[in-house]
């Protein structure tokens, strides 16, 4: 058997279960060293336009920016000795091209000014996939909220029945988080900006046309320059950190939701798709499987957020360590969060909803989840007390409704038909419809 050992994380033994092909794709090994060596290029064009580095130095160098001619595995060990990949690439580089150009190779900049930069470029290009599947779902998490928008089923507090509520509110609810994660990982995205500012953020090297180059070496990139280097200053990747935890947070609690209703004793929804969670003991089961490898995912968030933070608070003008600290988990954050937007989406869109079944579990009690609208009747003319007391003690029957006619302080103000009102589900749903026209609104406004 050939054994081909791969450097994308979707193809991994495990990371199969965690990833999205399209989004790691952008996070293997080949595509950090393009990164890598896309910097080195602009930063050789920027110091070209502005007349400091010889235009066919620069051309020299671009054209030796091809991560297919350049070993990442073996860049990858010798990193060991600088403490980055940057400082042995830069010497493959230097070697590849013309002599006349190998003075300008790597010129004014730093190896975190590089790898900084890459790590922004990879974080763009994966977040691009990504979105499409967070567009994926926001646009199933719509459909549901619409079609079901009436659809009654018993709300759970507590993990206890409570009272009734609409799936289409609660799918309203997972739209609403999937949208307030979007917005706020488009934010994070568009403020990614370039890093440049060489040996201690001064650009000496370059002179007075130091903020030039910045500003070129940024729009070669395509993305915003920064007013000065972040060396130290790490709220890009704070922002961005926070934006991919709190998408994690968005679809594991959809997630969580889809698993708890699905479980057989509740059986209100169902995962689409055939051939997906079975198992290898147990031949009847049929497991909520991206419900479960999407909570999973957002149970590794946490950790990974906070070390992203813990990391950054750093001395002076170049951090000895915490830089380090957070290239892999940004890294692997953006490889769960790829996996849990594709996950969700696929959950979403194929997602089997039983309003029978809603409808027989929320009458499964008998009436007792609208015990609070019974006590809102009666609270008026027996005051709020007085009305929850004489609720509770009914509803300890065996028959709610039948307790309720019996008790004659309740009937002296409730007639039959007042107490067959207040046990319709339909008549104590307040705003459910009105929230969940709000949230598709909202979803679907001018400028989504």
């Amino acid at each position: 058997m050939t054994v081909r050992q791969s450097s994308s994380p979707s193809d991994r033994l495990l990371g199969g279960v965690s990833g999205a092909p399209d989004v790691d794709t952008e996070l293997s090994d080949p595509s950090v060293l393009q990164a890598m060596l896309d910097a080195e290029a602009a930063l050789a064009r920027a110091a070209a336009d502005v007349g400091i580095l010889p235009p066919p130095a620069a051309e020299a160098i671009v054209g030796q920016c091809r991560a297919d001619r350049y070993d990442p595995g073996a860049l990858g060990r010798a990193a060991d000795a600088a403490g980055n990949p940057v400082v042995a690439l830069v010497g493959e580089l230097t070697a590849a091209v013309p002599e006349h150009a190998r003075g300008w190779v790597h010129f004014g900049a730093t190896s975190q000014d590089i790898l900084d930069t890459a790590l922004v470029l990879v974080s763009v290009r994966a977040l691009e996939p990504l979105l499409r599947h967070l567009d994926a779902a926001v646009d199933a998490a719509a459909r549901l909220a619409d079609t079901h928008r009436d659809t009654v089923l018993v709300a759970r507090t507590l993990g206890q029945q409570a009272a009734p509520t609409t799936f289409g509110l609660k799918a309203a609810g997972w739209l609403t988080g999937l949208v307030e994660a979007r917005d706020r990982l488009r934010q994070a995205r568009a403020a990614q900006p370039a890093q440049l500012g060489g040996a201690v953020g001064t650009l000496a090297a370059f002179g007075p046309a130091g903020t030039v180059v910045v500003e070129r070496f940024a729009a070669h990139l395509g993305l915003p320059s920064s007013p000065l280097p972040w060396h130290t200053r790490r709220q890009p990747w704070l922002d961005l950190a926070a934006a991919l935890g709190g998408l994690l947070v968005s679809t594991g609690k959809v997630a969580l939701d889809v698993g708890l209703l699905a479980q057989n004793d509740i059986g209100e929804v169902a995962e689409g798709g055939t051939g997906r969670g079975g198992s290898s003991a147990m031949p009847h089961k049929r497991n909520p499987v991206d419900s479960i490898l999407v909570t999973a995912a957002a149970r590794r968030g946490p950790g990974l957020v906070a070390t992203v933070f813990g990391a950054a608070v750093q001395e002076h003008e170049r951090a000895a360590g915490a830089w380090h600290a957070e290239w892999e988990p940004l890294l692997d954050l953006l490889h769960v969060a790829g996996g849990a937007a594709a996950r969700c989406a696929r959950m979403l869109v194929g997602l089997q909803v039983h309003p029978a079944r809603m409808r027989e579990n929320l009458d499964a009690t008998g009436g007792l989840v609208l015990a609070e609208a019974v006590a809102a009747r009666l609270a008026p003319v027996v005051g709020r007390g007085v009305a929850h007391d004489l609720v509770t003690r009914a509803a300890t029957g065996p028959s709610f409704r039948a307790a309720l006619l019996a008790d004659p302080t309740i009937r002296a103000h409730l007639s039959e038909a007042a107490i067959d009102e207040a046990l319709d589900p339909y008549r104590w749903l307040g705003s459910a419809g009105r929230f969940v026209d709000t949230a598709l609104a909202t979803a679907r406004g001018p400028d989504r």
